[in-house]
């Protein structure tokens, strides 16, 4: 028989045990598209809103490991509940039927890329009726957009779609500013100085990060994943990560 000198440090350990949380030491496995500079597997830390996801899943006890396929593909797939997870993805209804989505983790501008000297009038989107308007497959686009019910050119991503408009197949693109902006810096760079951006943007819309509502236990990991976001507002890691990534908000 234990005395209470020796039980006391076991009942100690076995109450930690109890009370640590179920979810510590759980790997998941995020999926996303490349969509740099917010995702992207060649940068560093796989993209700014990687990093940030990243670090609010591990704020909440979570380990994760992420995977990138073609839009379409990842929808499909986080539809199917292969992943726990997808990145990057903008709020719908249809979509809130098979994902549980966080709390915003950024802020979108979305508008048009046109050609430089064939000016357009987007701020106003009836008078684009006629025009074709290079969309990515699989994307959620702002509902002022769909309404407007113009004629679409769709392309597999969004590198491809601005080559589309580069190379006259379409009339304007669709795309997030900073992301447009990334590509042709990095990856389109006969499109600098032949592509621009027109101003107003067309919507600004949260980017989330949602959780397969087909994975048991996903409402812990959605309630940790939220603590987590609000841990590294909080300490100031939301913003070291932006300085190391050259992003502002």
């Amino acid at each position: 028989m234990l005395k209470l000198s020796g039980l006391l440090p076991l009942l100690l350990l076995l109450s930690g045990l109890w009370l640590a949380p179920t979810w510590a030491g759980t790997r998941l496995q995020l999926i996303t598209t490349d969509y740099p500079p917010y995702c992207a597997a060649d940068l560093p830390e796989q993209g700014v809103f990687t990093a940030l996801a990243q670090a609010a899943f591990n704020a909440g006890g979570y380990e994760t490991e992420v995977v990138f396929k073609p839009w379409a593909r990842a929808l499909a797939e986080i539809k199917a509940g292969k992943h726990d997870a997808i990145l990057a993805v903008w709020f719908q209804s249809e979509r809130n039927k098979f994902l549980a989505f966080t709390d915003p983790l950024w802020l979108n501008r979305i508008g048009f890329m046109g050609r430089v000297g064939e000016p357009a009038d987007t701020q106003h989107l009836s008078t684009l009726r006629g025009r074709k308007i290079g969309v990515v497959r699989g994307y959620a686009n702002p509902p002022e957009f769909e309404a407007a019910n113009l004629t679409v050119d769709e392309a597999v991503d969004d590198e491809t779609n601005l080559k589309k408009l580069l190379g006259g197949r379409v009339d304007l693109a669709l795309v997030d500013k900073a992301l447009a902006e990334h590509l042709i810096r990095n990856r389109i760079p006969e499109a600098d100085g032949r592509l621009e951006w027109r101003e107003p943007p067309i919507a600004t819309m949260p980017l989330y990060v949602a959780l397969s509502r087909s994975k048991p236990g996903y409402e812990q990991r959605l309630l940790a994943f939220n603590r987590g976001l609000a841990e590294i507002r909080r300490t100031g890691e939301y913003e070291r990560i932006l300085k190391r990534h050259g992003i502002t908000q």
